[in-house]
C-alpha cells in the first residue's frame, strides 16, 4: 500500500497545480458568432524553434530583379501567413562572384564562359583530333582512354576513330570505341576494330562509320577507347594532340573542369583516336543567309 501511495502522490500534486493555474488565468473573450477561423486567432502564437520545411533558392549574383520578384509575391505571402512563417524557412544561396558575360551569350546558362564562335568549318567532314608528324607512335600502358566534350552547336558525328600504330603491320589490334552521353549508361555509339576489319585509314587514324544523329547544343558525351588485348592503346595527353573544334562548335572537358561527373570518367584521361564530324546544315543556311545580307 505505501508503494501505491509513493507513485500517486506526483501524479495527484500535478494535476492539482494544473488546475490551480487554470482557475488563476483569465479566459480570453469569445464573440457569440465566432467561428472556427476566429477560434484559431484566439489561441497562442507558438515560436518553434525548428522548421518542417527549409526551402533554398540557388541564384546568381546579379539575379537582383529575379530575387525581388520572388519576394513580392509567395515569399510575401509566406512571411505574412502566420501558420506557413513559423513552419517553412527559405533562404537564398547566391553565388561568391558574378557573371559579366549575358546569359545568351554563354556557352550554357550557368556557365560563365563567352560562347565563341568564328569563322566555322561548313560543308566538309572535320576531324577531332590529330596528331602532329612528329609525334612518335607507340602503345602505352592504358587499356582504358577517355576524353570529355561539350557541343556548342548541333553537329553529327559520323565516324569513330582510333590511333594508327607505325610499329604495326596493317591492324593488329582489337578495340572497341564507345560514346556516352553524360550519366547515360548505355552507349550511344559503338564502333569496333579487328585485324579483319579495321576501317578505312585518314591520315594516322582508322575510322568506322556510326549512325549519325545530330548531337544537340549543350550535349555532354564522352568518348571510350578500351584495348580488348593484353596490350595498351596508343594514345595521347591532350596537350599533345591537336583539337579541331570547327571554328568553336565544341570544346573539350577536362576532367579538372568538374564539368562532368567524376564516376562518368572511365580509365584515364587521354585521346586514343577520334571522331569525324559534320555542323549541321542550319547552321550553315544561317551563314549563308548573313553572308548575302551583309554587304
Amino acid at each position: 500500500m505505501r508503494n501505491w501511495l509513493v507513485l500517486l502522490c506526483p501524479c495527484v500534486l500535478g494535476a492539482a497545480l494544473h488546475l490551480w493555474l487554470r482557475l488563476r488565468s483569465p479566459q480570453p473573450a469569445r464573440a457569440s458568432g465566432a467561428g472556427p477561423a476566429d477560434q484559431l486567432a484566439l489561441l497562442p502564437q507558438w515560436k518553434s524553434s525548428h522548421y518542417d520545411v527549409v526551402v533554398g533558392v540557388l541564384s546568381a549574383r546579379n539575379n537582383h530583379e529575379l530575387r525581388n520578384v520572388i519576394r513580392s509575391t509567395w515569399l510575401k505571402h509566406l512571411i505574412q501567413h502566420p501558420a506557413l512563417s513559423q513552419r517553412v524557412l527559405v533562404k537564398f544561396i547566391i553565388g561568391a562572384h558574378g557573371c559579366e558575360v549575358p546569359v545568351e551569350d554563354r556557352e550554357d546558362p550557368y556557365s560563365c564562359r563567352l560562347l565563341n564562335i568564328t569563322n566555322p568549318v561548313l560543308n566538309q567532314e572535320i576531324e577531332a583530333f590529330s596528331l602532329s608528324e612528329d609525334t612518335s607512335s607507340g602503345l602505352s600502358e592504358d587499356r582504358v582512354v577517355s576524353v570529355s566534350f561539350r557541343v556548342l552547336y548541333p553537329i553529327v558525328i559520323t565516324s569513330l576513330g582510333v590511333f594508327y600504330d607505325a610499329n604495326d603491320v596493317g591492324f593488329q589490334r582489337n578495340i572497341t570505341v564507345k560514346l556516352y552521353q553524360a550519366e547515360q549508361e548505355e552507349a550511344l555509339f559503338i564502333a569496333r576494330f579487328s585485324p579483319p576489319s579495321c576501317g578505312v585509314q585518314v591520315n594516322r587514324l582508322w575510322y568506322k562509320p556510326v549512325e549519325q544523329f545530330i548531337l544537340p547544343e549543350s550535349f555532354e558525351g564522352t568518348i571510350v577507347w578500351e584495348s580488348q588485348d593484353l596490350q595498351g592503346l596508343v594514345s595521347r595527353n591532350l596537350h599533345k594532340v591537336t583539337v579541331n573544334d570547327g571554328g568553336g562548335v565544341l570544346r573539350v572537358v577536362t576532367a579538372g573542369e568538374g564539368a562532368l561527373p567524376q564516376e562518368f570518367m572511365e580509365g584515364v584521361e587521354g585521346v586514343a583516336g577520334g571522331f569525324i564530324y559534320t555542323i549541321q546544315e542550319i547552321f550553315s543556311n544561317l551563314i549563308e543567309t548573313f553572308e548575302k545580307i551583309l554587304p
